[in-house]
């Protein structure tokens, strides 16, 4: 009996703990009004942004990663359209800014994949840059193996983690 207490206390515990770690708030909730991006309707329009203006809206979260292949940091061609998205956002919004996130899967060193991810977020800031968004507007980081996405250590795991997420700030 004691035992079976200890077990539901215990799984309590533990679900109180990753319900507290989840994340939910609004990442903008302390940013100004006219620092709120615009998001997309469901019809695909934009949206007003807090401030009453009408500008591109930010590309959606599913717009928002590109993927690479094993040890590369070549853009794949599915890439361009996220690319392209976050480029029309960016020059139509000269003082928005984005960060590029590089990830490796967990093989290699460290190091190593610290210089991939930076390789990584160096491509995509590049084709940004090819498309007429200002460097300014960009920072680079890399994570390299350090915040996958899935934790699995196989190919459909790893190739979750090649990326680099575009974050918009």
């Amino acid at each position: 009996m004691l035992n079976n207490k200890w077990f539901a206390c215990a799984t309590l515990a533990i679900a109180a703990v990753a319900t507290g770690c989840s994340s939910t708030g609004d990442k903008n909730a302390n940013a100004p009004a006219e620092a709120v991006k615009p998001t997309t309707t469901s019809q695909g329009s934009a949206a007003a942004a807090p401030s009453g203006k009408t500008s591109v809206s930010t590309p959606a979260a599913t717009q928002s990663i590109v993927y690479f292949d094993f040890d590369s940091s070549d853009l794949k061609p599915e890439s361009k359209d996220v690319v392209a998205a976050w480029a029309k956002y960016l020059t139509a919004n000269p003082t928005a800014k984005a960060q590029l996130q590089g990830n490796t899967d967990e093989r290699g060193t460290r190091e190593y994949n610290l210089a991939l991810g930076e390789r990584r977020s160096a491509a995509v800031s590049s084709a940004l840059q090819s498309a007429g968004v200002a460097a300014s507007q960009l920072e680079l980081t890399s994570n390299g193996e350090e915040k996958p996405v899935a934790l699995g250590h196989d190919e459909a795991s790893w190739s979750q983690n090649r990326r680099v997420e575009i974050v918009g700030q």
